[in-house]
């Protein structure tokens, strides 16, 4: 990783993940990069975030193209509301920028197919934020799920309690401001009818009610980081033999089973008021389990581990746990960010990549409501 260069960054959103994550870690890599924009819609964020980079005071603004036009940014970085994530990157594309999107890229195949499609004519490029995926306890335990001689059943399990809970005890101190402009307002409203419109209703011919886009969005914010995993740990399933998706009226849990050529996957996912973090990828093979587990990113240094269950030549059985480090994922991920712009490692977490969970939650969702009709049919009869 030792380079003269240091790479200047324009984060684009001041909010919780700006504040707890991205301006901490970046700050620490101060060898590799240095926040020099900030842009948000409140001016009291920006006020807050300055003061909280390390290295010099960054500029700010309130205008997207404004720092993505700058000649002092040479990676934009994407964290603000789901809605403006397509139209900020593409923004960053057109002046020919390296652009980072926090998870999820987009939230319909139109728009991820449009920001492909712009990536291919940019001298610029895409990397995706699933910090998970970058964690070295995951991608040790990708490489033993491959050396297992089958397959046989997985579990995928993403149980949580609030992230203020975590926010909280992290140390950083983030600020919530709410000193938005009505037409500010107006366009998230807007921006977020207009994705859920096209993503629901016209790409999977479901209606827009309260209970699917809260399904929608919880796909994509939480449901992401352990299905863009599950893929790349096991690859695309082939099907959903069944569903159950969540209601806006109540803590949300979600459930699905995935079949894939010779195995399943069993798939279940909430957020409840208990503090606490439960998170985790199990793999089943013949003669040895594997199973990832994943903690709070939010409080740094927490480690991702892997567990290995497994029978051994003599027939005996040994149980064993990896701790590889303490560096958390999100460093990780940056430094992978770092090589993907300086030295040119392709990044696996592409544009193209995370259009595939799109692909995956629209299969979730057309098994959860056909369940759900068929559940009414069998009521009524």
């Amino acid at each position: 990783m030792s380079s003269n260069r240091i790479l200047r960054v324009g984060i684009i959103g001041c909010g919780e993940i700006t504040q707890v994550a991205h301006i901490p870690t970046l700050g620490f890599l101060s060898d590799y990069f240095q926040v020099t924009y900030l842009c948000d819609i409140s001016d009291n964020a920006l006020e807050h975030c300055s003061k909280k980079v390390i290295g010099g005071t960054p500029k700010t603004t309130l205008k997207a193209e404004e720092l993505c036009a700058s000649p002092d940014v040479d990676i934009v970085m994407i964290a603000n509301s789901d809605a403006f994530h397509v139209p900020h990157a593409l923004l960053g594309l057109k002046h020919d920028k390296v652009v980072f999107i926090e998870k999820p890229m987009a939230l319909s195949l139109h728009d991820a197919d449009q920001l492909i499609e712009l990536e291919k004519q940019s001298a610029g490029k895409v990397m995706v934020g699933y910090m998970r995926r970058y964690a070295s306890g995951f991608i040790d335990a990708v490489k033993e799920i491959g050396s297992l001689d089958q397959v046989c059943y997985a579990r995928v399990r993403d149980i949580v309690g609030p992230n203020s809970d975590f926010v909280g005890q992290s140390g950083t101190f983030p600020k919530v401001f709410s000193d938005y402009r009505a037409e500010d307002s107006k366009e998230l409203s807007s921006r977020t009818d207009e994705f859920l419109e096209q993503a629901l209703t016209r790409e999977l011919g479901i209606p827009v009610t309260a209970d699917t886009a809260a399904q929608w969005r919880n796909l994509g914010s939480l449901g992401s980081h352990d299905l863009s995993a599950m893929r790349e740990a096991l690859g695309m399933p082939t099907a959903v033999l069944g569903a159950s998706l969540c209601s806006a009226r109540g803590p949300p849990f979600w459930s699905a089973l995935f079949q894939y050529p010779s195995f399943a996957v069993s798939y279940e996912s909430g957020i409840d008021y208990v503090p606490r973090f439960d998170a985790s990828i199990e793999v089943f093979g013949g003669n040895k389990t594997v199973k990832i587990c994943f903690d709070s990113p939010y409080v740094k240094g927490l480690p991702t581990t892997m567990h290995i269950r497994e029978k051994l030549e003599d027939g005996s059985f040994r149980e064993s746990m990896v701790r590889k480090t303490y560096e958390d994922a999100y460093t990780l991920e940056m430094k992978e960010l770092y090589a993907f712009v300086v030295k040119g490692k392709p990044a696996k977490t592409t544009s193209e990549d995370a259009r595939k969970d799109l692909e995956v939650f629209g299969m979730i969702m057309k098994a959860g409501l056909e369940g759900q009709v068929k559940l009414n049919k069998a009521i009524q009869n």
